[in-house]
Order: C-alpha cells, then sequence, then structure tokens
C-alpha cells in the first residue's frame, strides 16, 4: 500500500477519547516489548511516529494513527508487564478488553508474538479471547532477523502448536528491521480497508 499521510492522533484512556467519524481500524495487540510501535513505524515507513522504547510497559493509552487519511492502525497497551502494580494492570486490561470488545469500527486484530520465545499464557489467553469473540485475527511472529534463518520453521511451528493453528496455520514472520513480511502482512490489511482513491 502507498502511504501518503501518517499521523499520530489522540491517546486514549477509554471510550470517550476514541476518534469519532467511522473510519476503519486495525488493531495492535501483544505483550509488553514485543514490538507494537516498531512494527506500525515499519508498516507506515516512519521511522518515529510511534515511539518505541526498550522499556516494557511504556505504551499505557491506547494510541490512534490516521492513516492515508482512511483508517486508523490502533496501538494498544501491551500485557503480561510483570513490574507493574497489580491495580494499574487490571487497569490496562479493562481498557483493552472495552475497545476489542465493544469499538463498532475494528475490522483486524493483528496478534504480536516474539518468534524467539513460545507464546506465553498471557499470549494463549488473549488468542482464545479474541477468536470467542470471533474477531478477525492475525498472528504475526515478530523480531524475525533475531533469529537464523535456519530456525525460522521451528520457532513458527512452535508458535502454530501453542496456538493449535495446525502445520499450515498462517503465521507472518516479521522484522521491523529489514521489512521482512511487510508486504505480506499489507495483503491482508487491504482484505479489511477501504480502497485507495
Amino acid at each position: 500500500m502507498k502511504i501518503t499521510s501518517a499521523k499520530f492522533v489522540v491517546s486514549a484512556a477509554g471510550p470517550k477519547q476514541y476518534p469519532a467519524g467511522g473510519l476503519p481500524e486495525v488493531a495492535l495487540v501483544g505483550r509488553s516489548n514485543v514490538g507494537k510501535s516498531s512494527l506500525l513505524n515499519s508498516l507506515v515507513n516512519r521511522r518515529k511516529l510511534a515511539l518505541t522504547s526498550g522499556t516494557p510497559g511504556k505504551t499505557r493509552l491506547i494510541n490512534f494513527f490516521l492513516i492515508n487519511e482512511k483508517f486508523y492502525l490502533v496501538d494498544l497497551p501491551g500485557y503480561g508487564f510483570a513490574r507493574v502494580s497489580h491495580g494499574l494492570k487490571k487497569s490496562w486490561a479493562k481498557t483493552v478488553e472495552t475497545y476489542l470488545r465493544e469499538r463498532e469500527t475494528l475490522r483486524l486484530a493483528v496478534l504480536l508474538l516474539d518468534v524467539r520465545h513460545p507464546p506465553t499464557a498471557d499470549d494463549l489467553l488473549m488468542y482464545r479471547w479474541l477468536v470467542h469473540f470471533s474477531l478477525p485475527t492475525v498472528i504475526v511472529a515478530t523480531k524475525a532477523d533475531k533469529i537464523s534463518r535456519g530456525a525460522y520453521q521451528k520457532h513458527l511451528d512452535q508458535i502454530r502448536r501453542a496456538l493449535k493453528l495446525g502445520p499450515e496455520g498462517p503465521v507472518i514472520l516479521y522484522s521491523s528491521q529489514t521489512g521482512q513480511g511487510r508486504d505480506q502482512l499489507w495483503q491482508i490489511l487491504k482484505q479489511y480497508l477501504p480502497e485507495p482513491g
């Protein structure tokens, strides 16, 4: 997809701050530090549109980015970060769940998993939750540049087994550093987004 414009619109703590206007949305979901902000930057070819951090738990609000004036990419707070209070964890979970369950303009969830590690209990819970609520979901295995090509299959099989996807279950191998998987992911996103023009 040709990106003509990409801009940050709002950080929302809840539905009252969500953008109005009814444009379709694609949500990036995943645990803290899995690379959601990096993937977003890579998708739209902007180095610093979404702020990235080496510190897990940086994204605490729901960040909306307007792309081509046609749709939003939505960066959700990461789950599974241990070094925050139980109360804060619960509030993040409620924020994310409310958005995913109630947002009528949400068309697709992109569930990011770190290809280097087996899916965590939180990853499995999130995937089952997305399936339970019948939300269209694409699985993206991030940080592909951190493992050797020879290890790709082993790591992808590990993800497919954990999520019970079957041996051919679709998982996109992605690297925000090299752009690997970018075109493949756009092909899927475009099925849920308005035609350009």
